[in-house]
């Protein structure tokens, strides 16, 4: 487990971990994991969050700038018991470094992902094992992470990557070599791509749901989603395509759907897109069907898709011009 110090280091670095964050007045719901040195600026930058924070160490709660904070407390070390709240109750985890000391950092990090929503993000950090100064302690014959692992920055993307987060991006705290450190390590065939030999840590934001689809799961409830996704697969695969028709455009009146929304969130959750589209088509109001049948020829390239889209646009221009010249 890092030390205070060791955090208040990371603090001092334009924010650390909050470099990551934006003011805003909305409700979230943080969890910050050791990292009680955030809890001030987390406050005011989030004046209208639920704050929660565990440590195993209580009477680090004492300190002046923790009290009127209005933070919600649990006492007990994340790396041997679990932690107590229901899954998908974060907006954020802030930990920092907290993989460094961990048994199977594998399964604290996918752990710590049960506890946030869809579109939740765990804020961590950890320590650079190709930074400069770790190199020359390694060169002079000392390692001083015995009871530490410490990584480099590919190990920690795999790592987040199999435990089960989808978008991950790093931001690097530099602590510049000198010239002939930095020479010497080059002609030796250390690489330095991004100046990685000066990176003394690196922060990291890893979210359980990629940048595409996060937008999708902000716009409706889960409840909404489940219920879409169902009618959706239900009419891919031909299920009763006259009720779940009938029920998806009902529900899509109430929910206030909108085409756009409807075809992303296809794309990203069926397989069969020449089928649904059909149905869609068929089923649709007229005028409905028509932005379906545009939106579908702009985000789906199949070819069955493209063209079924033609021919639902030739047999409307063919319609209007029946309609033409009756009138």
């Amino acid at each position: 487990m890092a030390t205070d110090e060791e955090r208040d280091e990371l603090l001092a670095y334009d924010g650390g971990l909050l470099r990551f964050l934006r003011p805003t007045r909305s409700p979230l719901r943080v969890l910050v994991v050791e990292s009680l040195a955030y809890l001030p600026k987390l406050r005011d930058m989030l004046p209208e969050a639920l704050l929660f924070a565990v440590t195993a160490e209580p009477e680090r709660t004492e300190a002046p700038d923790l009290q009127g904070l209005d933070v919600a407390w649990s006492f007990l070390d994340y790396r041997e018991t679990p932690l107590p709240f229901a899954r998908e109750t974060f907006d954020f985890i802030i930990a920092d470094r907290c993989l460094e000391t961990a048994g199977n950092p594998q399964d604290i990090a996918a752990g710590f992902g049960l506890f946030l929503q869809p579109t939740g993000r765990l804020l961590t950090s950890f320590l650079n094992v190709r930074h400069w100064s770790v190199l020359e302690d390694l060169r002079e014959g000392h390692f001083y992470a015995i009871v530490r692992r410490i990584f480099a920055r590919l190990e920690m993307e795999t790592l987040l990557a199999a435990s089960f987060y989808k978008e991950v991006s790093f931001l690097p705290v530099l602590c510049e070599a000198p010239a002939n450190v930095l020479a010497r390590l080059e002609s030796a065939g250390f690489e330095n791509q991004e100046r990685d030999l000066e990176v003394k840590f690196w922060l990291c934001s890893a979210r359980r749901t990629s940048d595409e689809v996060a937008p999708l799961k902000e716009c409706f409830t889960p409840a909404v989603r489940r219920r879409l996704v169902t009618f959706l697969r239900r009419l891919e695969y031909g299920i009763e395509s006259e009720k779940n028709a009938a029920a998806l455009w009902q529900m899509y009146r109430a929910e206030g759907i909108f085409p756009e929304y409807l075809l992303d969130f296809a794309a990203q959750t069926i397989v069969h897109q020449a089928r649904l589209v059909d149905v869609l088509l068929r089923t649709a109001e007229p005028s409905l069907a028509v932005e379906i049948a545009e939106t579908a020829r702009r985000k789906f390239s199949e070819c069955e898709v493209q063209a079924l889209v033609g021919a639902f646009a030739a047999k409307t221009m063919g319609q209007e011009g029946e309609a033409e010249d009756e009138r």
